[in-house]
């Protein structure tokens, strides 16, 4: 974990060579990978994105504004390369801040919330084939859910919910949007109905969310429990980083 809370010049070419496409496949694997299974560092690249394409603009302006003037003395142009060098200097500081406030958030959560922060990411989701018409209103709403558009995925789960409240696969994706949405305390009712049936076919996935809503709310002796259920990958990892 990056603990420096300043871009680094490594970081601002590494984060280049990904948006314009020249990792090498090695690079461009572990850097994915890390993008996938790290919040924190997904934010840092979230801030270099930020960065470079405020850079990539302000150059774009000033190339524009020189177009529209007529500069006939070399000294003028040399002015305005030492502009372009401040504005820079400029987002480079602008940046620093942004990530210096976000490690401050970061490195100042309890330990169970920066676990947490590393570990969840939600669930991908069901296909959307929508072939089955009797279905459709579920994978309408997995259509949302899949977009990141929890609230109205929600909305329409609890629709379906009403009529089938025992239904595991809709509590178990009604937990998750919750849990998605911030929600945890929420997330856990649902998550909680449906590892009820010990032959639900997610119930791995539904105890390991169920054990990351537990964290989020600060009890990680529970959470222990159900990630000791759970045969999700991380949960072993999780395990080992709560008895340390």
């Amino acid at each position: 974990m990056n603990t420096n809370s300043n871009i680094s010049q490594e970081q601002l070419e590494a984060v280049e060579r990904y948006i314009n496409g020249t990792m090498a496949d090695a690079e461009l694997k572990t850097f994915t990978a890390k993008l996938d299974t790290d919040s924190e560092f997904r934010t840092q690249v979230n801030d270099i994105k930020t960065l470079l394409t405020g850079i990539e603009e302000q150059s774009l302006k000033e190339q524009l504004d020189e177009f529209h003037k007529d500069i006939k003395k070399q000294s003028s142009n040399k002015g305005s390369a030492k502009v372009r060098y401040l504005q820079f200097r400029k987002l480079v500081a602008a940046a620093a801040i942004i990530m210096a406030l976000g490690s401050f958030w970061f490195f100042n959560q309890n330990p169970n919330e920066r676990l947490y922060s590393k570990y969840f990411t939600p669930d991908p989701g069901l296909p959307t084939t929508m072939s089955n018409s009797t279905n459709f209103e579920f994978y309408d709403a997995m259509v949302n859910y899949k977009q990141g558009d929890y609230k109205t995925a929600i909305k329409k789960w609890q629709r379906l919910s009403a009529n089938t409240p025992n239904n595991d696969t809709l509590n178990y994706f009604l937990g998750v949007a919750h849990l998605a949405n911030k929600n945890e305390h929420v997330a856990i009712e649902f998550l909680e109905k449906s590892v009820q049936n010990d032959n639900f076919s997610l119930i791995d996935d539904a105890y390991y969310y169920l054990g990351l809503s537990y964290l989020k709310e600060g009890d990680a002796e529970l959470a222990k429990t159900y990630f000791k259920k759970s045969s999700v990958e991380h949960s072993q990892a999780l395990i080992s980083e709560l008895e340390d």
